[in-house]
């Protein structure tokens, strides 16, 4: 038994003496081999193969390092990097500082794999992509037994834009926390923090956005964006290759109405606007969309324009030249280009009532309104009921048919106050009058 133990006791030993002297071996090798490690990693050879790995691992036709220096023994740094015309997701990527750690065991997996790829600043181009068959490039028979491709396991910047084109300008995210992961041959992209910037929208503060661009679909996981006191909030999918299809679901709340309003409006508009809209289509573009939601507005005010001034002069009411809105709400229906707009309401109570539906699209403008109106707020008018000939909820009602286009609508209410006014010239002399000198203080 005692011999047993000894044997035992030998045989261990012997293997932790056989475990430090192999730990001793490799240590000592390493120490010859790092200075000659050292300067083939900073040699134009190992920049010039990692370029062109690079380039071809990221689908880019080429890649372009600054001298590389190493940091550590699985650790290296560039200055910069920089890339054009990629073919795929990413379009174009700039660097500076990059600094990169090395994980020798990829190469058993046939891929240089980089596991930290960490980017001081940078700007990176993406695109949603067609995909289109490449041909295999030619490499020699024992490419086999060599790594064949870049493995970024994980990618990140504090500081960096994101780039996309976008109805012929150019869209983004500035100053944005990114994260890339690898998703199979694709990747996924994570940012927080930043300015969304898109041509005919406001700024809007990134809080959240989660997407992936494979070479089938686009993904948003979640978008989370920041506006004023509100957010708006997104999910879904575009399917880019074979059969396309497009499927989002955005919801917004209590975002100012003012931000989304050209600024070529005069006028002074205020209000939060809480909604929702589905987005689906056989394209991922608008001209191909069929978008179906619906939109409120509470606290809407509208003042300072001219027509408002107008409408207050005539009628002899001040009052009219600011809407203050206790109602607002409209259903919304988009079909390539066609809109329609139904269960109008729009209303101060007291004032006025406006409901009905409106349609129009490049080439026309139609619908149907029911505008009612306090009584007070027609005194100036001679026989009103004449005009607004129906009486219900508190207002006098008039219906007004809309026609021509955007650019020059139609409306078949205004002759009928003309007319009124004809018959009584003391009442149309005052209005015009009033008329007048509304435009005149508006000069």
């Amino acid at each position: 038994m005692r011999n047993a133990e000894s044997i035992a006791q030998t045989l261990a030993h012997n293997n932790r003496c056989a475990v430090a002297a192999i730990a001793t071996a490799v240590g000592v090798t390493l120490v010859l081999l790092n200075p000659a490690m050292t300067r083939y990693v900073e040699g134009s050879r190992f920049r010039v193969a990692l370029e062109q790995e690079t380039a071809r691992g990221l689908h880019f036709p080429n890649s372009k390092f600054a001298p590389i220096k190493r940091t550590g023994f699985l650790s290296a740094k560039s200055e910069t990097f920089e890339a054009r015309d990629g073919r795929k997701a990413m379009t174009a990527l700039d660097a500076q500082g990059v600094i990169a750690r090395f994980n020798p065991l990829g190469v058993f997996l046939r891929r240089w794999q980089i596991d930290e790829l960490q980017i001081d600043r940078g700007e990176i181009g993406i695109q949603i992509y067609e995909p289109k068959p490449e041909p295999a490039p030619r490499r020699p028979w024992y490419s086999i037994f060599l790594p064949d491709r870049v493995y970024l396991k994980r990618v990140w910047s504090d500081n960096v834009d994101v780039t996309w084109p976008m109805h012929g300008d150019k869209g983004g995210i500035s100053q944005t926390r990114l994260l890339i992961t690898p998703h199979g041959r694709d990747f996924e992209y994570r940012a927080s923090d930043g300015t969304l910037k898109n041509p005919g929208t406001p700024d809007l503060a990134v809080r959240q956005i989660h997407l992936l661009i494979t070479k089938k679909l686009f993904t948003l996981y979640n978008l989370d964006l920041g506006c004023g006191e509100g957010g708006i909030h997104g999910e879904g999918t575009t399917a880019i290759a074979s059969e396309k299809r497009a499927d989002f679901v955005f919801k917004w709340n209590e975002v100012p109405v003012r931000e989304w309003l050209a600024r070529t409006w005069t006028g002074s508009f205020a209000g939060a606007a809480t909604g929702d809209l589905h987005w689906t289509g056989k394209d991922y573009k608008l001209a191909a969309a069929t978008i179906a939601g619906a939109v409120s507005v509470v606290g809407g005010r509208v003042s300072h324009l001219k027509f408002l001034d107008t409408i207050a002069a005539v009628t002899n009411r001040k009052d009219l030249a600011q809407l203050d809105l206790d109602e607002c709400h409209a259903q919304f229906d988009w079909r390539q280009g066609d809109c329609e707009l139904n269960e109008i309401a729009l209303e101060q109570k007291g004032k006025f009532r406006i409901d009905g539906a409106v349609s129009f699209s490049e080439r026309s403008l139609g619908g149907t309104l029911r505008i009612g109106l306090s009584p007070e707020y027609l005194v100036w008018l001679p026989h009103p009921e004449e005009v607004f000939s129906r009486r219900t909820g508190g207002y006098l009602w008039t219906t007004v048919h809309l026609s021509g286009t955007l650019k020059s609508p139609q409306q078949d209410l205004s002759p009928r106050p003309v007319n009124a006014l004809k018959d009584s010239p003391g009442a149309l002399i005052g209005a015009a009058f009033r008329a007048l000198d509304a435009w005149l203080h508006s000069k």
